[in-house]
């Protein structure tokens, strides 16, 4: 994963390199390229966790591409883990997931709700693959950014990092 020190610099430069007018994702995206490798991931943690995975790839109108999801009764701690995969940097989040409330991983195994063995599980899958691991609550900060939001926000009204890279606009 990305220091944090690192991850402020990786962020901008991704959305510099992309320009202010590639919202939802950067020239050249290569959407067949991005769904062989969910694949790939889908069937090593398949493999890895013994259980098929949840996969959405039918995103539209948004800055990430897809949602690949380990079942809860797959994970030692008995909760979902989840993975989203962004349209630009190839930049992925893995959080684990209690009902209807995303965690950050480092929360989530403070509070046993994520074992760090599946944490590392999952992470080495995701990185195998060629994915920048980029921490949730970096992209939980105000976004400023070069590229226009608009009038996307989050709950709280502001533009965060999270939009810019792993959201519905």
């Amino acid at each position: 994963m990305a220091e944090e020190t690192d991850i402020d610099a990786v962020l901008r430069a991704t959305d510099r390199a992309q320009g202010p007018y590639h919202l939802q994702f950067p020239d050249g995206f290569d959407h067949h390229r991005a769904l062989a490798r969910v694949q790939a991931l889908t069937e090593r943690l398949r493999a890895d966790f013994d259980c098929p995975c949840v996969v959405d790839t039918g995103v539209q109108d948004a800055s990430f591409h897809a949602t690949v999801a380990v079942p809860a009764e797959a994970t030692a701690a008995g909760e979902q883990i989840t993975m989203r995969l962004s349209n630009h940097g190839d930049f992925a989040v893995v959080a684990a997931e209690q009902p209807g409330c995303p965690v950050d991983p480092d929360e989530a195994e403070a509070s046993g709700a994520l074992t760090s063995a599946d944490r590392r599980t999952v992470e080495t899958a995701v990185a195998s693959l060629g994915y920048v691991l980029v921490p949730e609550p970096a992209l939980h900060r105000p976004y400023d950014g070069v590229t226009s939001l608009g009038t996307h926000t989050s709950p709280r009204g502001e533009a965060t990092w999270w939009i810019r890279f792993f959201d519905y606009l």
